[in-house]
């Protein structure tokens, strides 16, 4: 009869475990968005401190972001390149944490033949989320011919200094931190964003 009860007792304890883990890994998702939407309608400058030579061009560019929109559930942040307002960050919380999109635009709107690829949280903390490729963005990467990105790794960090994006994966790593100190004026709207 102990041994009954004992075993009762413990099916509570059992059963609560996964909530509780889940609720853990809730609470970091909504940490990172709320600390990204502290920053809603703001604009920063960055730079590239990666020092992978192919990126030179890039860095020598004028590079702006501003977490422009928000809501509960998803935060709009688009990052300009010099005159290039093609791409746009989407960070979306899902049940099981947060989700990265890359939306890319050509200038009249329409999507790139590149476009919506990212992945869902692997890791979080309230600090950084990192992000491996999902399946979609893998069979995208295939049929475009980019093989070498189907083991890319994203991953975004915000502390009250820094706002940090980076992009990572086997002979490969990039970069770019924006000043969260100083923000500049707000750029154009990213391109197609009408459609949002």
């Amino acid at each position: 009869m102990r041994l009954v009860f004992a075993a009762f007792l413990a099916l509570p304890a059992a059963c609560a475990a996964p909530d509780g883990a889940a609720s853990e890994g809730a609470e970091p998702a909504d940490a990172f968005l709320a600390a990204l939407s502290a920053h809603c309608g703001d604009a920063y400058s960055g730079r590239v401190v990666s020092d992978d030579p192919q990126d030179a061009d890039f860095a020598a560019q004028s590079l702006v972001m501003q977490v422009r929109t928000c809501s509960d559930d998803e935060v709009r942040i688009p990052f300009h390149v010099g005159e290039d307002r093609s791409r746009t960050w989407v960070i979306t919380r899902t049940d099981a944490g947060l989700r990265l999109k890359h939306d890319h635009r050509h200038e009249d709107g329409s999507e790139d033949a590149v476009t919506q690829y990212g992945g869902d949280s692997e890791l979080v903390t309230p600090t950084r989320a990192e992000f491996p490729a999902d399946e979609y963005s893998i069979g995208m990467f295939r049929r475009e011919g980019l093989d070498a990105s189907v083991g890319n790794v994203w991953a975004v960090e915000i502390t009250p200094d820094i706002y940090a994006y980076e992009l990572s994966r086997e002979g490969r790593f990039f970069r770019v931190e924006f000043d969260l100190t100083a923000p500049v004026a707000p750029p154009p709207a990213p391109w197609g964003a009408d459609a949002e």
